[in-house]
């Protein structure tokens, strides 16, 4: 029975929550699972790396979708960061798949942190 409540609760909070928090949600999320795998290095498959570097580059592909859409409404030096970082994320993603090294995923988890901290309007990227 807890667990219907869970569910419902989930669904209310994203029925709830704005864009904005959504997007930092899923930034938080995608930084703890990069986490999860670097601090699990020896003990992480290949294939986990590979899923959640796909899933974080998913992720951005479709923030760089959006910046890059002539319809959004970010000021153009927003949308051109974005887009940049998106771009370093794709690249270090690749690189990362060719040559894995924990350490590689610092990038990535910080960027994502970071983005995720500014979308809740903190200082802080303490996630």
């Amino acid at each position: 029975m807890q667990h219907q409540g869970a569910l419902a609760y989930q669904q209310t909070a994203r029925q709830t929550a704005g864009p904005r928090d959504l997007e930092a949600n899923l930034l938080t999320r995608m930084a703890m699972n990069l986490q999860k795998v670097r601090d699990n290095w020896g003990e992480s498959t290949p294939g986990e790396l590979t899923d959640i570097l796909n899933r974080n580059r998913r992720v951005w592909s479709f923030f760089i979708a959006a910046v890059t859409d002539e319809k959004s409404p970010l000021p153009v030096p927003v949308r051109e960061n974005v887009a940049n970082l998106g771009i370093f994320i794709m690249s270090q993603t690749f690189e990362i798949m060719a040559n894995p090294k924990p350490e590689m995923l610092d990038s990535l988890i910080n960027i994502n942190r970071q983005i995720a901290a500014g979308l809740r309007g903190s200082n802080s990227a303490a996630a």
